[in-house]
């Protein structure tokens, strides 16, 4: 009876892990998104930049998601280019997660 329960407790950590890993896929690292934005993109958009200050208090959640879904609009396309898929997700995280109307907006530029 007591290794059946062990067995039974064992599988069901095993699941909560497993769903815990598969609902965190496709979700960005805003920590690290954070050191990407200052990176690649600070370098420009900085005030008296050759781009327009941005920061992710510059826009709401929803602009910044409109921002992601085209970017192949952007006037930096070719720097975007140049990251990795996983790098614009971490990107993605910093800016909406931090964005104006979020619950934890950021605090300074």
């Amino acid at each position: 009876m007591t290794k059946k329960l062990g067995v039974a407790a064992i599988i069901m950590v095993f699941m909560v892990v497993t769903i815990g890993v598969a609902m965190a896929e496709g979700k960005g690292n805003a920590r690290k998104g954070k050191y990407l934005f200052r990176k690649s993109c600070r370098t420009c958009h900085i005030e008296d930049g050759s781009a327009k200050d941005l920061s992710p208090v510059s826009k709401t959640q929803a602009d910044w998601q409109i921002i992601f879904d085209n970017t192949s609009k952007l006037q930096c396309k070719e720097e975007w280019e140049k990251l990795s898929e996983k790098d614009i997700l971490d990107i993605h995280a910093h800016l909406w997660g931090h964005a104006f109307d979020s619950p934890s907006p950021a605090k300074c530029k």
